[in-house]
């Protein structure tokens, strides 16, 4: 075991509902103990004990993550929490770009940075980034886009530095995912939603569990010799878009 009789213990930051609840569920599962940082609290039961971090306050949530760090050795890390702020370039605001660049970049590296000194005295860790196929190019995410392809060099460039240090630091990209969220701004029968599915390879939407094994992979033991890698959860988009 990586930390000897102490309790395995994982973060998910965002993890009160969507691809966030899944890996908490997949994570808890298989025998870790899960702390699910969110705004939010979970909106049905969940295996994760919940701490309330509002991760856009980077002040806040400092106080939040000394809490965690100080009571708990996490060397479980999935940095899944993020915003989307969709619009085009010319409707994109400066203000947008700070408040999604500051989530889905700053405080990765806020929350990695908490959690380094127990995975380096352990010299095991496993960091999980979620990024997003948009990172490849969507129209109306200017920001979005630009802030999950530097999830991307987050994860290249730790996966060097750590690496030594017996941690791993990978990043899934998942593709269309029938999260609530999702659902509420595209409706089953949509024309809009229909066209989605027939972008996708495989036909259909992805769900949360489908991008939570993925995580659940990179967090395993048999992904020792993974690092510096994306995943992506697209059925096939990010080898081509189809039409019909």
């Amino acid at each position: 075991m990586a930390n000897g009789d102490k309790p395995r213990v994982a973060v998910v930051t965002g993890g009160s509902r969507g691809i966030g609840a899944a890996v908490v569920a997949k994570l808890a599962a298989r025998g870790l103990q899960c702390l699910n940082l969110d705004r939010d609290p979970p909106r049905e039961k969940s295996a994760a004990e919940y701490f309330k971090i509002d991760l856009t306050d980077a002040t806040a949530a400092a106080r939040v993550l000394a809490q965690v760090t100080e009571a708990h050795d996490v060397l479980w890390l999935v940095n899944n929490a993020g915003m989307v702020a969709p619009a085009s370039l010319e409707e994109t605001m400066l203000e947008d770009f700070e408040r999604v660049m500051n989530l889905n970049l700053r405080a990765l590296i806020q929350c990695t940075q908490a959690v380094l000194p127990a995975m380096k005295r352990a010299h095991f860790g496993r960091v999980v980034n979620i990024s997003s196929r948009a990172a490849q190019g969507k129209e109306l995410r200017t920001v979005y886009a630009a802030s999950k392809a530097g999830v991307l060099g987050l994860t290249r460039t730790w996966s060097l530095e750590l690496g030594k240090h017996g941690i791993t630091v990978n990043a899934v990209g998942p593709g269309p995912i029938a999260t609530d969220l999702f659902m509420a701004v595209n409706p089953a029968d949509s024309p809009r939603t229909k066209a989605i599915i027939n972008g996708v390879p495989v036909k259909r939407l992805g769900t949360p569990d489908d991008v939570a094994h993925a995580v659940d992979f990179f967090l395993s033991d048999a992904a020792s010799f993974v690092t510096g890698q994306t995943l992506y959860v697209c059925g096939g988009m990010t080898v081509g878009f189809t039409a019909e």
